[in-house]
């Protein structure tokens, strides 16, 4: 799950800080020393997460992109100056417009706040942003909160717990937290007199944020310890009158294979990468270093046999997939996954909960061998119907704005090469108008009609005479009334040019 940290370098961080052994330090690198500690954590147990950085103070500022390489942000750390006063809000935008453009508006993310708990001063303080967020007029711009995508919020407040200042910002922070619709946590050191307190505490944060699942995978008698990452989360299945949680079984087993063209892309809830447990991941040790005293001998994994290593192979070759069950009649399937031409991994996707999850395989608890059935018997998947359906074109669905803007554009396209695309034109048309009738989008008519009239206007003077007065009229008939049955067509306007 990407991070993105985003660290305080307002003035007040600048406060210094005396500490029990008498040296002297301010918030500021006690953040930049708890901050290392964190990404020294992730380098042993979460080495693939990606994780950025941004410095804000009245205003925010990018200062390494998402990147494994962490070594990197550790030196960019260094290198951070101070600035002017806090405001929460803008860094909160700037975290939106990275991780939009780095990730989309489906990936989950984690942002990791480190301050000093103060909250700003005046008109861009987080409690006048709250106070205000219900009633922003044209002049402010829509409180970030909830983002725009997936996301957990992570305070951490470099103070004491009874400072005023974090007694008053614990309650705004909580409220953006609960504003996210995602669970968070506000973490304060018990005290700044040790250094320790603080990195101790960003590495604990470290270990609940990025908790790793590890789980046996098991064929037959031949069984592997592995590691899942991102580690699953548990689905939640709302119905009409209950609400069910599954939860991710630690024993995943291989129930049969499957080829890879016949699955197809079914609806997934996730998809992970599945790692054999090596002997340093299978360690408790949460220390990096190795115990040269050790008398046992250490194991070389290059010669040990591992059952991820043949399933991968084999299914690499095969071009199949594992069946596998991940909880009470839950299921995913594992198959071999390249990224490019010479790396492959081992991959999971979990399917949703329950056995008649994907329409062309039937239930998955009624699947068997070819060889149980004659040959006539054995069909390809996906099983076509015999009959013939009564419709000859796909439904209209609108999930995204491009989607929308597509299909505007596409009659658009036939509309400047009016008149040859007469048919072509008044097709789309009616299928886009008769989508919009049966969802009650009727500004969509409207604001269609609008643009005809304006494609009008701006025709060059060697456009055919036809196109004009096609627009003209397919503009006029979204605007009546009259039309708006669904079971209307609009007809293309009969002209000297395309009369029979």
């Amino acid at each position: 799950m990407p991070t993105v940290i985003l660290l305080d370098v307002s003035l007040s961080m600048t406060r210094s800080e005396q500490l029990a052994d008498g040296t002297e330090t301010t918030r500021k690198q006690l953040a930049i020393n708890g901050i290392n500690a964190f990404l020294d954590h992730l380098s042993i147990h979460s080495k693939l997460e990606f994780i950025s950085l941004m410095a804000f103070s009245s205003l925010y500022e990018e200062r390494c992109p998402f990147t494994r390489d962490y070594n990197v942000i550790k030196a960019e750390l260094k290198n951070i100056e101070d600035y002017d006063k806090t405001c929460i809000e803008t860094a909160y935008h700037g975290v939106s417009q990275m991780v939009l453009g780095e990730w989309g508006n489906n990936t989950a993310c984690q942002i990791l706040l480190v301050t000093d708990g103060n909250t700003g001063i005046g008109p861009m303080s987080l409690k006048d942003s709250l106070s205000t967020i219900n009633h922003r007029g044209t002049t402010l711009p829509a409180f970030p909160i909830p983002f725009p995508f997936p996301a957990k919020l992570h305070v951490v407040c470099i103070a004491a717990a009874n400072e005023p200042n974090v007694v008053k910002s614990k309650p705004l922070y909580q409220r953006l937290i609960d504003l996210s619709g995602y669970e968070g946590s506000v973490q304060i050191p018990d005290n700044l007199q040790t250094e320790s307190n603080v990195t101790n505490l960003f590495q604990k944060l470290a270990e609940e944020m990025y908790s790793s699942f590890k789980g046996v995978l098991k064929c037959g008698r031949l069984e592997s310890k592995i590691i899942l990452s991102p580690a699953p989360v548990p689905y939640t299945k709302i119905t009409d009158f209950n609400t069910q949680t599954c939860n991710v079984s630690d024993l995943i087993e291989v129930r049969g294979f499957v080829s890879i063209a016949d699955i197809g892309s079914p609806m997934a809830v996730s998809r992970h990468l599945l790692l054999p447990a090596t002997a340093s991941q299978k360690s408790d040790s949460k220390s990096g270093d190795m115990d040269l005293t050790d008398d046992n001998p250490v194991i070389d994994e290059a010669s040990t046999p591992s059952f991820c290593v043949l399933l991968h192979g084999a299914l690499k070759v095969e071009n199949m997939a594992a069946l596998v069950t991940v909880g009470d009649n839950w299921f995913g399937f594992v198959y071999s996954w390249a990224d490019s031409k010479k790396k492959s991994n081992l991959m999971m996707t979990v399917l949703k909960p329950g056995s008649d999850v994907i329409p062309w395989l039937g239930d998955l608890n009624d699947l068997g061998c070819a060889d149980m059935f004659s040959p006539d018997l054995v069909g390809t998947f996906p099983i076509k119907p015999t009959e013939k359906r009564s419709y000859s074109q796909n439904g209209v669905v609108w999930i995204r704005p491009a989607g929308l803007q597509s299909d505007i554009q596409k009659i658009l396209r036939h509309a400047r090469k009016l008149p040859e695309k007469t048919q072509q034109f008044y097709k789309e048309l009616n299928r886009l108008r008769k989508a919009a009738i049966s969802l009650g989008f009727h500004d969509l008519l409207t604001g269609l009609a609008y643009i005809f009239e304006q494609e009008c206007l701006q025709l060059p003077g060697t456009a055919h005479p036809d196109c004009a007065m096609q627009l003209q009229h397919a503009a006029d008939m979204l605007r009546k009334t009259q039309n708006r049955d669904i079971k209307f067509s609009l007809m293309p306007f009969q002209t000297n040019y395309n009369a029979s």
